[in-house]
């Protein structure tokens, strides 16, 4: 089976991996010397647009920051629709939002091509590992053909509605994940400030009923030994929350949480800047309180 992955970004890159070791890939990515590293280590070839890289390929695997890049990446002399032909398959990896992908699948199912949105969980390590969890949005049909190409770099695959399903839950999921992180940094902070070990507070955390991914793994790993790594921008996870709100407000439901998470994880994004790591918004706590969470 011939398929075409674009967008070698950190966890792109070996999400795609996993798919050269099946044969018949075929790369790109924006910034064309990323691309050249991958062929030259992996048993793939590189397209030099989207439109070559498309061409004859039955699925096209896109993993790009927004679901509006996905959209200009479709558009254009070179663009993916000129490389698509009917009976292809687009699944799109972007963690995106729901309105832009229904719009984007409107317009390819009209020239043949099927969509699903399929955004993964798990970061860079669980894409090297290929143990992703993959929340997919889409018809029956098109899920069951992507699903074995999912395999490849996710562990749990779950089809979760129609197209913008999954976009849908993983905003909702990022969300959450950004409600821990703020929330565990202003109580640890506190805590730090009353004499209690940043340690020893995490780990009754962890045995007790306040415990959370944040807790059990992004601040022992990352926050108590000072490393803080650039894994996933916070700039991204900003966005992520911004759709969740907007997602709630299209269903109908009262979102209070989000929408002040949101305005927290916007200013924390203004001030910490573009490159700055997610988790790095409990630094800005820290910050804030005069306080160091160590252990």
């Amino acid at each position: 089976m011939q398929v075409s992955f674009l967008g070698l970004g950190a966890i792109g890159a070996p999400m795609a991996s996993h798919l050269a070791k099946r044969g018949g890939l075929t790369v790109w990515n924006r910034t064309s010397e990323r691309a050249a590293e991958f062929v030259a280590n992996h048993e793939a070839r590189a397209a030099t647009t989207p439109r070559e890289a498309a061409s004859g390929a039955e699925v096209v695997i896109t993993c790009l920051p927004t679901s509006q890049e996905v959209e200009s990446l479709l558009e254009g002399p070179e663009g993916l629709k000129r490389g698509l032909t009917s009976g292809a398959l687009l699944i799109d990896c972007t963690s995106g939002d729901p309105g832009t992908s229904r719009r984007i699948a409107s317009g390819l199912r009209s020239r043949g091509v099927e969509f699903v949105d399929a955004p993964v969980s798990g970061g860079v390590s669980g894409a090297e590992a290929g143990t992703l969890t993959v929340m997919v949005g889409g018809n029956t049909e098109a899920f069951t053909r992507a699903r074995p190409i999912l395999s490849a770099f996710g562990k749990r695959i779950d089809h979760l509605g129609p197209v913008g399903a999954g976009h849908a839950m993983k905003a909702v999921n990022n969300a959450l994940l950004a409600v821990n992180l703020l929330a565990l940094g202003e109580g640890l902070s506190a805590l730090v400030k009353a004499g209690v070990s940043a340690r020893a507070a995490v780990e009754v955390l962890n045995a007790s009923s306040g415990r959370s991914f944040v807790s059990e793994t992004l601040v022992p790993e990352r926050v108590l030994t000072g490393s803080w790594p650039q894994t996933f921008r916070l700039a991204l996870l900003d966005k992520d929350v911004a759709i969740a709100a907007a997602f709630l407000k299209e269903a109908g439901v009262e979102g209070p949480l989000l929408d002040l998470a949101g305005r927290l994880m916007a200013g924390a994004r203004a001030e910490l800047g573009e490159t700055a790591d997610y988790v790095e918004t409990i630094r800005l706590i820290e910050r804030r309180a005069g306080v160091e969470i160590r252990g």
